[in-house]
């Protein structure tokens, strides 16, 4: 399980993993807080021995993606994503060069982000792309896939799909994720955390159904439970 830190401040952040810390895989730290706390709450949660997904979803010609992949494999993060409509070029710069120069075991996993959940097929059309959701996010996966991307993110719409085309030569963390009864917010498309890991998902990327928690170690637990029972 990823818990996504979508919050502005660094006091919050570092609440949330002091009350998950040691129940999760990996702590997400995306555009908000980076931008409000910036490099050093990444080191603070990685010094207090969790692992931080830095979800910027970069885009951007290779070289600029290249120096921000390789600032943030300093940093020692396990997972950045790319995103994947940067194409197969920018992608496999990416991969090549934070591969030639890992000083670590191994350079952070690089995930490709397909279609933002928050999107419906009429968002797509508006932007000029005319294709089923599905379709979008497959020819996407093919793109990662050739440039040696680790993994990608995607919606529980579309992991089955994905490893039908693709078996297990990708990892899938997902977002939109929402336990039963929880509100879908600003996502379109979601499943229940069960439901995701049925349908093939290796990570599960959960945030405002803990964040927003009066008690997040209590709702982390009741999460754990429903997948002991459901799946």
């Amino acid at each position: 399980m990823i818990v996504a830190l979508d919050v502005p401040t660094r006091q919050e952040a570092l609440h949330l993993v002091n009350q998950l810390g040691g129940q999760v895989g990996l702590f997400k730290v995306g555009s908000q807080l980076f931008t409000s706390e910036g490099p050093p709450v990444v080191r603070e949660i990685i010094d207090m021995g969790e692992e931080v997904f830095l979800d910027l979803k970069f885009h951007d010609i290779p070289s600029t993606i290249v120096k921000a992949a390789l600032a943030a494999q300093e940093l020692g993060v396990s997972m950045i994503t790319v995103h994947t409509s940067g194409g197969l070029k920018m992608m496999s710069t990416v991969v090549k060069e934070l591969q030639a120069s890992a000083v670590r075991p191994r350079h952070p996993w690089i995930f490709g982000v397909t279609v933002l959940t928050s999107l419906g097929e009429p968002d797509l059309k508006e932007i000029g792309c005319d294709f089923a959701i599905q379709d979008q996010v497959l020819r996407l996966a093919s793109l990662a896939q050739r440039a040696g991307l680790d993994g990608l993110i995607a919606s529980p719409a579309e992991i089955e799909a994905l490893r039908r085309h693709f078996g297990n030569s990708l990892k899938i963390a997902t977002p939109g994720v929402r336990p039963t009864g929880a509100d879908g917010n600003d996502q379109s498309r979601i499943a229940t955390p069960a439901a995701a890991l049925r349908a093939g998902a290796d990570y599960l990327v959960i945030g405002r159904p803990l964040i927003a928690s009066s008690n997040p170690s209590a709702s982390l637990n009741q999460i754990l439970k429903s997948l002991r029972d459901e799946t």
